[in-house]
């Protein structure tokens, strides 16, 4: 099976004036040329499992108001595929155009089993997307920029992990800008391991220097190969995982 994470930044890019005229200008403009260049990425890396962090859902930025978690769905023949924006049900984002639109996805070849949208407790991103396939759950997360929210996010995920029979995968942004060691009591309750066994950084595209993106997964779960493409689509680089789960009630083996 092959995973592939990528915060692509709702495909607005990492053009070196992305901050001109004003900061944040970039997130601004459309968004349809840089999304076509993600698409034909995705194609030469033929993913089993996407996972997308800032996503469109369809706002202006995408010329035509379609959601992008669907239109690389479409691209690249997978059906099935979830999506759901990032704020929970009462926060005033939901009402305000654009950010109403931002949100994350999964998009994978296989059937999906279930799906649940979890939230968590503190944070202005709080989504949680759960996906079960045949002998897998992976979780979907964007963590906060504060460190205490980030720290009470990491408690909330792992709850849901420990509740959790099947094998699983946890990906995403985890905003670790103090490095790895904020994930130590995680990781320590939790059991899971890196699939970034190099701690390979991921931020910013152009000159990494920070590991923010992470996919996690439990010992039931073989990583048989990784990297992280030098790609500028986004302002963080992509995570490719070749994995098999090996578990000995697994009905079925995922290659």
């Amino acid at each position: 099976m092959r995973f592939v994470l990528y915060n692509i930044r709702y495909a607005a890019g990492a053009a070196r004036n992305f901050h001109l005229p004003v900061p944040g200008a970039g997130y601004l403009r459309q968004t349809d040329s840089n999304l076509q260049r993600l698409i034909h990425f995705f194609e030469a890396l033929d993913p089993d499992i996407l996972g997308l962090v800032e996503v469109d859902l369809g706002s202006f930025r995408t010329g035509t108001r379609r959601n992008q978690a669907e239109t690389i769905a479409a691209a690249l023949g997978h059906g099935a595929h979830v999506f759901e924006c990032k704020y929970n049900a009462k926060s005033v984002h939901r009402f305000i155009p654009v950010l109403n639109k931002q949100g994350n996805a999964f998009i994978t070849r296989h059937s999906i089993q279930n799906e649940r949208f979890h939230f968590f407790s503190r944070g202005m991103k709080r989504l949680i997307i759960e996906l079960e396939l045949e002998n897998l759950s992976i979780f979907l997360v964007h963590l906060s920029l504060g460190y205490r929210d980030r720290q009470r996010q990491l408690n909330d995920l792992q709850r849901l992990i420990l509740a959790t029979p099947r094998p699983v995968m946890v990906a995403g942004d985890f905003n670790t800008f103090f490095g790895e060691a904020e994930l130590y009591a995680f990781l320590s309750t939790t059991g899971l391991l890196s699939a970034n066994l190099r701690g390979q950084p991921t931020h910013p595209s152009r000159s990494p220097r920070r590991e923010l993106d992470f996919i996690f997964h439990d010992p039931r779960i073989v990583v048989t190969g990784f990297e992280v493409p030098a790609v500028t689509f986004s302002d963080h680089l992509p995570l490719v995982c070749d994995f098999e789960v090996r578990a000995a009630d697994a009905t079925a083996s995922l290659r």
